[in-house]
């Protein structure tokens, strides 16, 4: 068979094409796969353009670089997976929601598309590049331009539905496919029961990540459970450290090359307290890595050595060395991840319980409002209705007046057990205020009407919270400094209250809004 040509002005140059064997054509199946599912049922925060801004920029950019070097037109497979892998974790926070067609940023996806791939060329280790282009290129942008400006793909992508069912079949399936075919079978595994057996010794500790997508700080089991099996965790596995130009040939060397990734990574996750810092620190494990090739391959068995047999390197002479060593290193390493997770630890305040028992918090049945919930709640959690909205509802009621509460007798302690973040900062402004004057305006709420809502804090790093679109009457008391009710007004309101369990112990009131008009 002839190899196809293109003519121009005399001088012919070879177009290769890619192969229908080629392993890159598969993996650029499946996250295209993921791409659609994420526009047509997982409502991804990205646009169609800025995906293509990612992928046509590299596409470009090597198809240029190739056709400088061999003089030939060549079909540029890696580098539409630099750009489509950029695309799938990279997220502009400031993006319109729900708009797939829209050209917001799509400079940033071509800006960091274009700085990934260049890491290809620019940096180069034994004639090969020594980083995944699509992992480090995210790392120093994430790093750079921090969570205001840039931030990751969600670890949790949207409730367990048809399109999640059908985007774990084609990770879980497809990166079985591909990872059996490249010989990265064992080391995957490898690297997933690392990463599980660390994060399981965080999870035991105490750990807590405050994330967008969750009510109230991921904790214990729920840490564990929420990474591990997170897709995009999954995406990392199979199509992002199972580079081949990127890891080591020699089955030993991989196997250590995985195994570091995991501890790395687990190391650098320990300490953070948010998602996007949990984020990075498990793609900057596999660029750091990566950057200890050299020395890695000065200290791992050649490839194809007599040393390189996982057999022979587990057994034979000296085996009970070994095995002592890496016992040490187990407990060494378990010891260090729990001393690193202490910044992410001890979220929930144990004096909250204390302060609502002695504090009268009672609501009249006869006041309770009627309740309507709101399609987007309902989709990210079903049992936030009936009963479940009613729960909430109560316990916004019952802040409400634990506030009234504080406000009377001027103690800020029971603030921090109803009130947290914005709220909590106005409540306690307001008792500074009522301190200097020598008066007290308490305000009391009678709640006629609440619409819950989901409130999605894009580009902040915080819990995803409710809002309670409540209508009813105000009724604002006035006490002098002895405790005398000298003023009493009453007015209709309409306000949003923002909930969340941002401590993880009970709903906790976090903004007071106007009602949105849209």
């Amino acid at each position: 068979m002839t190899t196809p040509a293109l003519e121009v002005e005399r001088p012919t140059y070879p177009v290769v094409l890619p192969k229908l064997s080629d392993p890159r054509l598969h993996v650029a199946s499946i996250i295209i796969t993921i791409h659609v599912l994420g526009q047509t049922e997982l409502r991804f925060h990205v646009t169609v353009p800025q995906i293509l801004a990612a992928i046509l920029t590299c596409a470009v950019m090597e198809a240029a670089i190739t056709f400088r070097r061999q003089h030939a037109f060549v079909w540029p497979a890696s580098a539409m997976l630099t750009g489509s892998g950029v695309a799938l974790i990279l997220r502009v926070p400031s993006t319109p929601v729900g708009d797939h067609w829209s050209f917001h940023a799509w400079w940033v996806f071509a800006g960091v598309g274009a700085f990934s791939l260049a890491t290809k060329y620019l940096i180069r280790y034994r004639g090969s590049h020594i980083f995944n282009p699509s992992n480090v290129g995210l790392v120093v942008v994430f790093i750079v331009f921090g969570s205001t400006r840039l931030e990751p793909l969600d670890f949790w992508w949207a409730p367990l539905g048809a399109g999640m069912i059908l985007a774990y079949a084609v990770i879980l399936i497809g990166g079985l496919l591909i990872t059996a075919r490249l010989g990265l079978l064992a080391a995957a595994a490898t690297f997933w029961l690392t990463l599980a057996a660390g994060l399981g010794i965080l999870a035991a500790s105490g750990h807590s990540m405050v994330a967008r997508w969750s009510f109230a700080p991921v904790t214990g089991f729920d840490y564990w459970r929420v990474i591990m099996f997170s897709p995009e965790v999954l995406i990392f596995l199979f199509f992002m450290i199972t580079d081949p130009k990127t890891v080591p040939t020699g089955r030993v060397g991989r196997i250590v090359f995985f195994f570091l990734v995991a501890v790395t990574s687990t190391l650098l996750m320990a300490p953070q307290t948010n998602e996007f810092g949990t984020k990075v620190a498990l793609l900057g494990g596999l660029a750091l890595v990566c950057a200890a090739r050299p020395i890695l391959d000065r200290l791992l068995p050649e490839p194809r050595a007599a040393g390189d047999e996982i057999a022979r390197f587990a057994t034979g002479r000296g085996i009970v060395l070994r095995a002592a060593v890496f016992a040490v290193l187990v407990a060494l390493l378990g010891t260090a991840i729990v001393a690193a997770g202490s910044p992410a630890r001890g979220t929930i305040d144990p004096t909250a319980a204390d302060i609502l028992g002695r504090v009268p918090h009672d609501v009249d049945p006869a006041t309770f409002p009627s309740i309507t919930v709101g399609q987007d709640v309902l989709d990210w959690n079903h049992e936030i209705n009936g009963a479940g909205a009613r729960e909430i509802v109560l316990m916004l009621a019952e802040n409400l007046l634990l506030e009234s509460q504080a406000v009377r007798r001027n103690d800020v302690t029971i603030l921090v057990a109803v009130d947290h973040g914005d709220r909590l900062d106005e409540m306690r402004a307001r008792l500074q205020d009522d301190a200097a004057t020598g008066t007290r305006v308490v305000e009391r709420y009678r709640i006629d009407d609440v619409k819950v809502v989901l409130l999605a804090p894009f580009g902040k790093q915080e819990g995803l919270s409710l809002g309670l679109e409540s209508q009813g009457t105000m009724t604002s008391e006035t006490y002098d400094d002895s405790g005398a009710l000298t003023d009493q007004t009453s007015a209709p309101f309409a306000k949003t209250f923002v909930m969340r369990r941002a401590t993880g112990n009970r709903w906790l009131n976090v903004a007071a809004l106007p009602i949105s008009e849209s």
